[in-house]
């Protein structure tokens, strides 16, 4: 699928998304917030991605939200109780946006370089893994205009920081460099450029996709819900997950593999339920 805002592109087990604004620093506009849960729908459908990177062209990652997404038919109005109304489920649809990256199956990982700014650091916080250049200018914009950060800043973001940096960001809208990113555990490194950081990613994407996506599908489903319930809680998941995904045949392969010293072999996902899916599925039956 074409896509105006996007460059989607898949090699073998790793997808690609590039956002597509170069000359505007990759701002948001309506027309991502509509493609940008399509397309991880459309890479997950299948069950053939095990990995993707998220990465913005030119010389910023993402310089947070466009203008025009106020000037938009999107609804912002606050002149009375029904259009409040109408802007909060406003934003529970650019909520569900930067949601998808953790509702996919397979892991995601930002690359970041340039400017990262508000819904921008607030994509890249959804991101299992990031991956950052060490001048790069991460911020959380949006107190600086007035506004509190309401797409995940103030939720993710404390849970991959130390709870007074993440304040400190959230108040004051300092800048918080790539290498500091890295230095206090936001980031999984800082590297010179973004090409290094590119080059992490892709060792990172292609040892994911060398497990079995089963085996990491779970992990993912463990972490996310560790994440945002109880010890007691997360534990019973988990149990209830491995019992769903374990199989013994991919067991016995890896066995295999390390003692014949090779790569293992696991077979894809299943396709998912929908028109991307069944569509899949069809063509492979």
């Amino acid at each position: 699928m074409a896509y105006e805002t996007l460059l989607v592109s898949q090699d073998g087990p790793v997808a690609h998304i590039r956002l597509n604004r170069p000359d505007k620093r990759n701002s948001l506009t309506p027309a991502f917030w509509r493609e940008f849960p399509d397309a991880i729908a459309e890479l997950d459908a299948p069950g053939t991605v095990r990995a993707l990177i998220l990465s913005g062209e030119g010389p910023s990652f993402c310089a947070g939200m466009d203008l025009s997404v106020f000037a938009s038919g999107l609804s912002f109005r606050m002149d009375s109780a029904r259009a409040r109304s109408a802007m909060i489920e406003t934003g529970r649809a650019l909520l569900r946006g930067v949601a998808a990256l953790e509702a996919a199956r397979f892991p995601t990982i930002a690359v970041v370089h340039g400017a990262c700014l508000g819904a921008g650091l607030e994509i890249a916080a959804a991101c299992d893994l990031r991956f950052v250049t060490a001048d790069a200018q991460l911020r959380i914009e949006e107190i600086n205009i007035g506004l509190m950060a309401d797409l995940g800043a103030l939720q993710r973001v404390p849970r991959l920081m130390p709870q007074a940096i993440a304040r400190e960001l959230a108040y004051t809208g300092a800048t918080l460099t790539g290498a500091r990113a890295a230095e206090i555990g936001f980031a999984n490194a800082a590297l010179p450029d973004v090409g290094a950081a590119m080059a992490r990613a892709q060792e990172a994407a292609q040892a994911i996709a060398m497990r079995s996506p089963l085996a990491v599908r779970a992990s993912k489903d463990a972490l996310n819900y560790a994440r945002d319930h109880a010890i007691a809680d997360a534990l019973d998941r988990a149990m209830v997950m491995n019992g769903a995904v374990m199989d013994p045949g991919e067991m016995a392969e890896s066995m295999a593999a390390r003692s014949e010293r090779r790569s293992p072999h696991y077979a894809d996902l299943p396709p998912l339920p929908g028109p991307g899916g069944l569509a899949t599925a069809r063509k492979s039956g």
